[in-house]
């Protein structure tokens, strides 16, 4: 044998021990992954587990590094060395305050291990804070309280009345009471339980609401105003918020082959680039596919600064009109999507809307 082939065979033999020792590594391998909290209080402060880990490698184990899925959850971790055989922790801290409801969040912990990477779980569900009276009735109006500014009665349709209440507190030592006079539109009807107010009593205020008004479909935003015994603030203005569409009652087959249809061409046009300042008219024609004569009910614009423009209300079976949407740039920048909603009669498709879009530029 060569001394080459005996110098190779001594080196190998002498670097096997080395070999080996690189390759022994650390494991973290936890009692359990996976801890549920189960229900904990919003207002209880931060819940706290520790996950308990071995080390079941040949080298001892290093954490570098524990990273929480959100800033909610604050991780801790053993900062020695675990030998092996021996234990360590990786906290999780969550923090539930501001976050009701249920949870799941993660811990990435990364090791010089094999693998260099596990993960850790954290669940459970927060019940509320209780709020007191005070904290959820923010709106406060001299002494009185409300929920907010606005009662939102919802989507409603003109077949019928709709009834919604709010409540009212008295957040004062001394007795409410609240008038009988109340200034409202006229299709909107209050009621008050009770009329007088105990301190720190709850009532309500009932709101009967008639749809079916003047200028009525689509969004609607109504002032009233309240009136009470108290000196330095008598009246009480609340918004009542109402979308309103229009009642079809229940067609046949044949009823519904001779309604009308509504359909627009190019609902959605490209203006393109605008001079700032100047005036651009988007013509969408409106077409009765139906059987009988179509009612355009109203048009409304999203923006005073797109007007519609309408020939006429009613359209016959199988004709057209075109509706005139006058876009003004005056006072206007950068990019702009601005769209007009048309109520019909179609009961298929009766609010449909077309739109526009632009870019303002400076003029040459």
């Amino acid at each position: 044998m060569s001394k080459i082939s005996k110098l190779a065979i001594f080196l190998a033999f002498f670097s096997l021990p080395i070999l080996v020792f690189a390759q022994e590594k650390g494991k973290l391998e936890f009692i359990t992954n996976d801890h549920d909290f189960g229900e904990i209080k919003e207002d209880g402060g931060p819940a706290i587990y520790e996950f308990e880990f071995e080390n079941t490698g040949t080298a001892p184990l290093v954490i570098s590094h524990v990273r929480a899925s959100c800033g909610c959850t604050t991780p801790g971790w053993s900062k020695e060395p675990v030998l092996p055989g021996e234990r360590g922790f990786v906290k999780a801290q969550y923090n539930p305050r501001n976050r009701p409801g249920n949870f799941r969040k993660s811990l990435t912990i990364t090791t010089n291990g094999d693998p260099a990477v596990t993960h850790a779980y954290i669940k459970g569900k927060v019940l509320p804070k209780v709020k007191s009276l005070e904290e959820q009735m923010t709106l406060k109006i001299g002494n009185t309280r409300f929920m907010s500014r606005s009662v939102n009665i919802g989507k409603v349709t003109t077949e019928k009345k709709v009834v919604k209440s709010f409540d009212i507190y008295n957040d004062s030592p001394d007795t409410l009471s609240i008038l009988e006079k109340y200034d409202a539109p006229a299709f909107i009807k209050l009621t008050f339980e009770p009329q007088i107010l105990a301190p720190k009593q709850v009532g309500k205020v009932n709101i009967e609401y008639d749809p079916i008004h003047e200028d009525n479909l689509g969004y609607n935003n109504h002032g009233i105003t309240i009136y009470t015994n108290e000196e330095s603030a008598e009246t009480k203005k609340i918004n009542v918020l109402a979308t309103v569409s229009e009642y079809f009652a229940p067609m046949s087959d044949e009823e519904m082959e001779k309604a009308p249809k509504l359909a627009i061409t190019d609902r959605l046009q490209d203006l393109g680039k605008v001079n700032e300042g100047s005036k651009t008219v988007a013509e969408f024609v409106l077409t009765n596919h139906g059987l009988s004569v179509l009612n355009i009910r109203k048009v409304k614009s999203n923006c005073a600064c797109f007007v519609a423009e309408l020939p006429k209300e009613n359209i016959k079976p199988g004709k057209s009109i075109t509706l005139k949407g006058t876009f003004d740039a005056a006072n206007r920048k950068g990019n702009q999507n601005k769209s007009i909603t048309i109520y019909s009669n179609d009961p298929i498709d009766p609010v449909q809307v077309v739109s526009i879009k632009a870019s303002i530029v400076a003029p040459n």
